[in-house]
């Protein structure tokens, strides 16, 4: 009797099957159509302020902020934020404002903190400084082409329309490490944002791109009611769509610089954003668990009385999880980097699972040097916790997930 039962895990285990092959489709789906234009009307090039967020100095960092200067698109500014006028990547806006002279750079240093979120805070100055009614916003490590704010408009696609974000092809530098990183969103986040794309809404974005309107902006409070939580990402996607307002995709993904970087960084900054997720989706998160394929191979190695049968299921699993990661990441993204490393698809799979259990023991986390607990939407420094204010010091409240 009790052997029988054991075969009742085959029906869960279908599960995550189910979701690859749905993703599979969603993603055909979606890039079929290739690059090409819905209409063949010329797009309008309102003037656009880019506005970028920024700490610290990573490995390719000056091209990435170069790319910037380099846009095919009549009118458009940059604007820096830095937090501290001895942090060392003000020599390099310094520097990119020499070498870019013809383009509008601005470099906004020393800002107020309203609260722990320290990106938040810099983009309530520079909503401010911005010069335009088009805010387009994205991380340091992105690096993009020529045709990036035309990309962004296209996105703009009608009325309803209230954020346009992107997906992103991996650019990664040396090391095991790095390359494990780098084929993570592209063949496993990227599907799931076209699945929503296809099946519902995206009411999400992500952080290396979020293109909006002053106005939108304000309708949500604008980034002071987002200095205390930890995503500023999700939360202006999530509010757009509360509000009735679609999130759209950009057809061209950007490309992501991954650099050289630890196991122990990886770990962390991996934990931080599952940690992050679980307190923002307390309902979606648990469920994620049927998503995972690879789980669900080893709880059929573990309790299907067997071997054919498990053995069948995890080639199905392999098959079917290659096959996606290849759709969305090769074919569709035009990943090198996926393409070159696909055989590290099923080992990023096993670190994720890892890291999926060890979220549910911890709510801490620590990102650029802050140690923080998480608490729903919100983000606790450590060190103020006694404080009378908890960390929590905002007129209002936000975050900044996905970073």
């Amino acid at each position: 009797m009790w052997t029988n039962l054991r075969y009742l895990v085959l029906l869960p285990a279908l599960a995550p099957l189910v979701y690859y092959c749905l993703a599979i489709f969603s993603t055909w789906n979606y890039f079929r159509r290739g690059n090409k234009p819905t209409s063949t009307e010329p797009r309008p090039t309102p003037p656009v302020s880019i506005l970028k967020p920024v700490c610290g100095v990573d490995p390719g960092l000056y091209e990435n902020f170069a790319s910037m200067c380099r846009l095919d698109y009549p009118e458009y500014e940059i604007v820096f934020g830095v937090r501290a006028a001895d942090d060392p990547v003000v020599a390099l806006i310094e520097k990119l404002q020499r070498d870019f002279p013809e383009k509008p750079i601005k470099l906004i240093v020393g800002i107020e903190q309203l609260g722990p979120c320290r990106k938040s805070n810099t983009l309530c100055r520079l909503v401010k400084e911005a010069k335009y009614e088009l805010l387009v916003i994205n991380d340091s490590d992105v690096q993009v082409e020529s045709s990036y704010l035309r990309d962004v408009m296209a996105g703009f696609s009608g009325p309803d329309v209230g954020l346009v974000t992107a997906l992103f092809r991996s650019q990664s530098g040396s090391g095991l490490v790095a390359r494990l990183d780098a084929v993570g969103v592209p063949t496993a986040d990227s599907a799931s944002m076209l699945l929503a794309h296809y099946f519902s809404q995206i009411d999400f974005a992500y952080g290396w791109t979020m293109a909006l309107t002053k106005e939108r902006l304000a309708e949500i409070g604008g980034f002071e009611t987002m200095v205390g939580f930890h995503s500023d990402d999700f939360t202006l996607g999530n509010e757009m769509a509360k509000r009735g307002y679609r999130v759209e995709l950009m057809r061209n993904p950007v490309s992501m610089v991954f650099p050289y970087e630890t196991l122990r960084s990886f770990l962390k900054h991996e934990l931080r954003w599952r940690i992050q997720t679980k307190n923002l989706r307390t309902m979606g998160y648990p469920a994620l668990f049927l998503t995972m394929g690879l789980a669900w191979a080893l709880l059929v190695g573990l309790l299907v009385p067997s071997w054919t049968i498990a053995v069948a299921y995890f080639s199905v699993y392999l098959a079917l999880r290659l096959t996606l990661a290849w759709v969305v990441g090769v074919w569709g993204l035009r990943d090198s980097v996926v393409r070159h490393n696909l055989w590290l698809v099923p080992i990023r799979d096993a670190v994720d699972l890892c890291l999926y259990i060890v979220s549910f023991f911890t709510d801490k986390a620590e990102w650029r040097g802050m140690r923080f607990r998480v608490d729903g939407k919100f983000m606790v420094e450590l060190e103020s916790e006694g404080s009378s204010t908890g960390g929590m010091v905002l007129p209002g409240g936000a975050r900044s997930l996905l970073e």
